[in-house]
């Protein structure tokens, strides 16, 4: 299974952290490539996007951790990463609990917080 991941780059050593747990339970995982290789924003969220829809993949799990004091942050990338995710019929799972201020698009679209358990996400 391939899971790409996403999360603001304030985030980005719970991510590769995230990451690591994954591979080590046999997942393949993309890392946005913006937190190791420098590019413009534009070609950052192009590429991200389209690994998201890639055909191989099967997940996108958005790391929303607590960021400036707000718990489950998603930023407004993420937020973008998690429509595009939906529209394209991928499983998506939030690390930690919805984002208050998304959580009716987040409800409605059937996004699952894992509540930090990555043994929750299904095979």
């Amino acid at each position: 299974m391939r899971i790409v991941l996403s999360g603001s780059s304030k985030v980005k050593e719970k991510v590769f952290e995230i990451a690591k747990i994954l591979e080590e339970k046999g997942y393949e995982v993309v890392v946005p490539r913006e937190f190791y290789v420098h590019m413009e924003k534009r070609e950052h969220s192009m590429r991200h996007f389209d690994e998201i829809c890639k055909k191989e993949t099967d997940i996108l799990l958005a790391v929303n951790e607590t960021k400036n004091g707000i718990k489950n942050y998603i930023g407004p990338n993420t937020f973008a990463e998690i429509a595009m995710a939906f529209y394209k019929q991928k499983k998506v799972y939030v690390l930690n609990d919805l984002y208050e201020p998304y959580i009716d698009e987040l409800k409605g679209w059937g996004i699952m917080p894992l509540k930090g358990d990555l043994s929750k996400i299904e095979k």
